[in-house]
C-alpha cells in the first residue's frame, strides 16, 4: 500500500505515523532514531530538558539514524505562582512523610525555553513540534528561513486557525482520548482543557485549515490509522501505544500499570502538574480530590511535586507517579520494539483495507 500522504512529503517521512513527544524523560534516543528508522518521524520530549542535555540527546539521535526528526517544546510563560504554597503542601506534606523526604521551602520555575530553542536552531533539527501553543513569530522566520518545518498540537478548531496563521506547516489535532498534556493554548479559556473526541475535532479541524491534520487521540492500531483517512487525515500520532515499547525508558512500573489498566482507569487532573492531563487514577490525586484544594498553576504545581514522584519513581511504587496514559489502554502491549509496532500498524490498516474496500 502506498502510505507517501502530503503529510510524508511534507516532513520527509516514509509513512504517516509520528510518535509523540512525550516530556519526562520518556523519548529515549533509541526510540526517537527508531521510529525514524521504521519510516516514521521520531520525537524527542524535550520540554523539561535542559539546553545541554537536549544537545546531547539530539547528537545520540544522529548517531543512529539520518532520518527525520523532531524535537518537541512547551510554549509556556513559566511564571512563579506560589501564593497558594502553604495550602498545597499541607496535602502534599503526608505523601513526603511516606517516603521520608525533607520538606523543601523555597521554590522556582526555571525558563528554559531560550536555551533549548536556540539548541534545536544551532543542531539544525529539521522538525520542531510545539505543545500549548504557537511556536512565536521570530523563531517561525528563522525557521522558514533555514528550512525547518514546524508542528503545532491543537485541541480546537480556533487553535488550528490560529496555528496556521502562525507559520504552521503541520497541525496535530488532539482528541480529549489523549494521554499525558495536550496541546491546550488557552489553559484560562478552558481550565480543564478544550475536551473534544477525536471522532468530532479532526474533521472539523481538517475542514477548517490548508495544512495536513494529523489524528492524535485514542489511536493505537492499524483501525485508528484507517478511521485517521476516512476523517480526513493525513496521518496520526501515538503516545500511549509507545510508552511499552522496549526502547522508552518508561519505569517498569509505570509500563506495569498500563498493560493491566482499561478504557475507564484513566481521569483528567491537575494534581501532578497544574495543568490539566489524563493518567491512570491513584493514590497521589485522592488527598486533593478529598481536600477540595486546588492544585498551583502550570508549572509551579509540577516544580513542588516533583520530588514526590522522584521518591516514588526511586521505591518502584506508582500509586505516586504521574501515570499518563490514553484511553486506549486494553491496546497496549508489552514486549514489542517501536519498529514492530510500526510494522504491526501499517500490515493491519492495509489488510483492513483490503478487507472492506476492496472486495
Amino acid at each position: 500500500m502506498n502510505w507517501n500522504t502530503d503529510l510524508c512529503a511534507c516532513l520527509g517521512i516514509e509513512v504517516p505515523i509520528i510518535q509523540a513527544g512525550m516530556a519526562g524523560g520518556i523519548t529515549s534516543p533509541e526510540m526517537v532514531a527508531e521510529v525514524s528508522n521504521a519510516g516514521g518521524l521520531g520525537t524527542l520530549g524535550a520540554a523539561y530538558m535542559k539546553p545541554d542535555a537536549i544537545r546531547n540527546a539530539i547528537k545520540e539521535i544522529r548517531s543512529k539514524t539520518d532520518k527525520p526528526f523532531a524535537v518537541n517544546l512547551f510554549v509556556t510563560t513559566q511564571d512563579n505562582e506560589f501564593e497558594r504554597l502553604a495550602e498545597v503542601q499541607n496535602v502534599l506534606d503526608p505523601m513526603r512523610e511516606k517516603f521520608g523526604i525533607r520538606v523543601a521551602t523555597d521554590y522556582s520555575n526555571e525558563d528554559l525555553f531560550e536555551g533549548q530553542i536556540a539548541v534545536i536552531f544551532e543542531e539544525e533539527v529539521p522538525i520542531i513540534s510545539t505543545a500549548f501553543g504557537s511556536l512565536p513569530e521570530k523563531y517561525v522566520n528563522l525557521a522558514k528561513s533555514r528550512g525547518q518545518k514546524i508542528i503545532t498540537m491543537v485541541t480546537t478548531v480556533e487553535e488550528a486557525i490560529q496555528a496556521e496563521q502562525a507559520g504552521a506547516d503541520v497541525i496535530v489535532a488532539q482528541g480529549s482520548e489523549a494521554g499525558g498534556h495536550r496541546g491546550t493554548f488557552d489553559i484560562k479559556k478552558h481550565p480543564d482543557g478544550a475536551n473534544v473526541g477525536s471522532f468530532a475535532l479532526i474533521p472539523q479541524v481538517v475542514d477548517a485549515v490548508d495544512i495536513p491534520v494529523v489524528a492524535a487521540g485514542g489511536i493505537m492500531d492499524g483501525r485508528g490509522l484507517v478511521a485517521a483517512f476516512a476523517l480526513g487525515a493525513e496521518g496520526i500520532q501515538m503516545g500511549t501505544r509507545f510508552l511499552t515499547a522496549l526502547e522508552s525508558t518508561a519505569h517498569p512500573a509505570y509500563k506495569e500499570a498500563l498493560i493491566h489498566h482499561d478504557e475507564t482507569s484513566t481521569k483528567l487532573t491537575k494534581v501532578f502538574s497544574g495543568r490539566p492531563a489524563r493518567g491512570i487514577r491513584n493514590a497521589f490525586m485522592e488527598p486533593f480530590e478529598q481536600s477540595g484544594i486546588e492544585p498551583l498553576p502550570f508549572p509551579s504545581q509540577n516544580t513542588v511535586t516533583n520530588d514526590i514522584r522522584a521518591a516514588a519513581k526511586k521505591e518502584s511504587d506508582p500509586a505516586y507517579m504521574s501515570l499518563w496514559g490514553g484511553q486506549g489502554l486494553r491496546l497496549v502491549k508489552e514486549g514489542q520494539s517501536t519498529s514492530q509496532i510500526i510494522a504491526e500498524v501499517l500490515e493491519a490498516a492495509e489488510k483492513l483495507v483490503n478487507a472492506r474496500f476492496r472486495r
